[in-house]
């Protein structure tokens, strides 16, 4: 008799898995297990639509009857609080013990936490959860003062939100610029310069030194340049740390996240790891990563229910990203880290542009900024494995359609002999 499979998580990659499971004929049972009570939603919505509009709902990911229809067994507001690899069993913080055949850890991250001692303020807040969405939405319908800790995508997007809501907001990055992880200098520049713009004030090389609190309230804090600066809500975007403590606990290996091989197994046998949670080797780059992305989690949720049904397929999907600030739809395909060239496409002065990547004449990824057809066609060339000379980039949308076609011509001649 089975015991099935468990997903702990109930994210887009564990509902995701779940779904997946059924779609490759999975017939054993299988137990999702979420630590929020509310039924699983999509979450790049928190930072956008769901703060500044007090009658949004939750997006959800799946209507309850699918999961009832396709025999899911979901707990809700339940937690893992022990794994054993070697036993095939878990134990749930209701003292309930579960058997498994596998599991698959979808346990994603968590904020990181501000390496400044404040105390618990009411108004500290950050962003991972519709709870902490609900917060900062009902928080912000009373302040004018908004600091946000963090240039990165959710703290910029939130900047956004809140500055077009009339909130007086300051954002604080720790580094010469904004996004200087997942960017290069071009956009975040443009992003910064747009925002600026917007009024959202942007103090970058700088960080917080002490925060002020009155009548158990944050009230102010003072920066690393000695500027004291009032706040009644302080939003804290410093990045995000993998949950792996349920997994390194159970002895399983640990490398800036889940260690995962390319058909996403642990070093535990019949455990696997998904998403923002799970490190590895990346086939395009070679490099060791662990990717933050809904796209990274439902791909490698897909291919964790394949290799349990039976298929031996290695991770290959090209992996793509997007944020929107204000008035700029950020889209970013493959991975850019150790391009040694770059390539401008469209005019930055337009709010359109696209900034390609290449390595050794190789193209590694495409950033855009309005450009939605840069993006696409970039996901597919690269999916494809055709790189197009930089001057076709630079060229345009067009040329690069044009390039494309007549490769793929090309490679159905050389395949057919024809």
């Amino acid at each position: 008799m089975r015991n099935g499979v468990v997903i702990i998580g109930a994210g887009h990659g564990g509902v995701q898995a779940a779904a997946s499971l059924r779609e490759e004929g999975y017939e054993g049972p299988v137990r999702l297990i979420g630590e929020e009570s509310d039924l699983p939603y999509h979450k790049p919505p928190l930072s956008k639509t769901f703060i500044k509009d007090k009658e949004a709902k939750p997006q959800i990911l799946r209507a309850e009857a699918f999961y009832s229809g396709a025999n899911i067994d979901l707990l809700l507001g339940e937690t893992v609080t022990a794994l054993d690899p070697a036993a095939h069993r878990l134990t749930l913080a209701s003292g309930a013990s579960l058997p498994f055949d596998e599991v698959i850890l979808a346990t994603g991250s968590r904020p990181r936490a501000l390496p400044v001692d404040c105390g618990p303020l009411a108004g500290m807040l950050s962003l991972r959860s519709i709870a902490d969405a609900r917060a900062i939405r009902d928080l912000a319908a009373s302040v004018e003062d908004v600091v946000i800790l963090g240039g990165g995508f959710i703290g910029l997007e939130i900047a956004a939100t809140l500055a077009a809501g009339g909130r007086h907001v300051t954002v604080i990055e720790a580094q010469d610029r904004l996004l200087a992880r997942v960017l290069p200098a071009a956009i975040s520049g443009h992003v910064g310069a747009r925002l600026a713009a917007s009024g959202v004030r942007l103090l970058t090389g700088t960080t917080v030194s002490s925060i002020e609190g009155e009548n158990g309230h944050v009230s102010a804090l003072t920066t690393s340049a000695g500027e004291r600066i009032p706040a009644r809500m302080v939003i804290v975007g410093i990045g995000v740390v993998p949950n792996v403590e349920l997994a390194s606990a159970a002895g399983i290996k640990i490398a800036n996240g889940i260690r995962v091989d390319a058909r996403m197994r642990s070093s535990a046998p019949d455990i696997f790891a998904i998403g923002d949670v799970a490190s590895f080797r990346h086939w395009f780059t070679g490099q060791d990563v662990r990717l933050e992305s809904v796209q990274n989690a439902t791909d490698q949720a897909r291919l964790a229910a394949r290799t349990i049904v039976g298929h031996d397929e290695a991770y290959s999907a090209v992996p793509w990203f997007w944020s929107d600030i204000g008035d700029m739809k950020l889209q970013m395909a493959g991975l850019t880290s150790g391009s040694d060239h770059q390539v401008l496409s469209g005019d930055p002065q337009d709010n359109r542009f696209s900034i390609f990547h290449y390595r050794d004449g190789r193209l590694l990824g495409i950033e855009s900024v309005n450009r939605p057809a840069d993006h696409m066609l970039g996901r597919k060339m690269m999916g494809l494995g055709f790189s197009p000379d930089p001057a076709l980039a630079a060229a345009g949308t067009d040329a690069l359609k044009a390039a494309l076609a007549d490769w793929q011509a090309k490679q159905t001649v050389a395949s057919t002999g024809s």
